[in-house]
């Protein structure tokens, strides 16, 4: 019997940065090709009066029944905030969000969440964006500990003899540090502490290639003239013991052009998990 799959999208959208209606009808079009279940935003920007968000302008744009949830992380200007957003296809049956440890001379960090009412059950969504600079692994760090303890405080292992109507979680955004740094080891368990975490990396699971996510082909990327690097991640603490939540597909997506115009500075990440036992 084919395994029952859901489908995942996670983009930082650069705001409305640069050629943002040419950009966004780029995106538009590639999430509806793709046509995921959930999508986990970074740099989502509201508008002056702080109602409207791009997330919501996203999903009026792409079509259908979207559920919006977001939270501002910083102060653009007065009253105009950047944070994180979740679409979803399904209800929500609960929305939070918390903040992170910031480190001195940075923009302040969110974690949004989502508790989502799927076919499959209920899924918990977590979305972030990590501090960027090259020197705060030890912030990230912190950050990441900080995340581990709501993932594990609103989706608990479970360990009983039959599937709950829980699915594993869903971890995803832009987390701006590589596959080998302390941070990402954190969340797959090679430098877990005493209270102990794992989760998968669909990409380092089920991709090809190197996967950059921030590739100095992409224009807007090239400008800062950092390395390449794959700093956008999909994570799901799975396969539980019912095989719910393995890694069944991955790739990085919206990472073409269009006359010249890319979706975003980062490419987005695109990923499949099983959702049925």
């Amino acid at each position: 019997m084919t395994e029952e799959r859901l489908k995942i999208l996670t983009l930082n959208t650069w705001g409305r940065t640069g050629p943002w209606e040419q950009r966004k009808a780029i995106i538009v079009d590639g999430i509806r090709a793709l046509d995921p279940h959930v999508i986990g935003l970074n740099e989502v920007w509201s508008d002056a009066d702080g109602s409207l968000t791009q997330a919501h302008e996203l999903a009026d744009a792409i079509g259908g029944l979207w559920h919006v949830h977001h939270a501002p992380a910083y102060e653009l200007a007065p009253g105009r905030t950047c944070g994180n957003g979740v679409l979803s296809r399904f209800a929500y049956a609960e929305t939070e969000a918390w903040p992170l440890p910031e480190p001195r001379h940075d923009s302040g960090r969110v974690l949004v969440h989502a508790m989502i009412s799927t076919p499959w059950g209920r899924l918990p969504v977590f979305v972030t964006h990590l501090s960027w600079m090259f020197h705060q692994s030890a912030a990230r760090m912190q950050q990441v500990q900080q995340v581990r303890s709501w993932i594990n405080e609103r989706a608990p292992i479970q360990r009983g003899d039959a599937p709950s109507d829980t699915l594993p979680p869903v971890f995803m955004g832009d987390l701006n540090t590589e596959p080998d740094s302390d941070e990402i080891r954190f969340l797959r368990g090679y430098t877990s502490d005493e209270y102990g975490f794992y989760m998968a990396d669909c990409f380092g699971i089920r991709g090809e290639g190197p996967g950059h996510t921030w590739h100095r082909d992409n224009v807007y990327a090239a400008r800062e003239h950092y390395p390449n690097r794959r700093i956008d991640y999909i994570f799901v603490r799975g396969p539980d013991r019912w095989h719910r939540g393995e890694p069944l597909a991955c790739r990085v997506v919206l990472d073409e052009p269009r006359d010249g115009v890319f979706a975003s500075d980062h490419y987005g990440v695109y990923a499949e998990v099983r959702a049925t036992s």
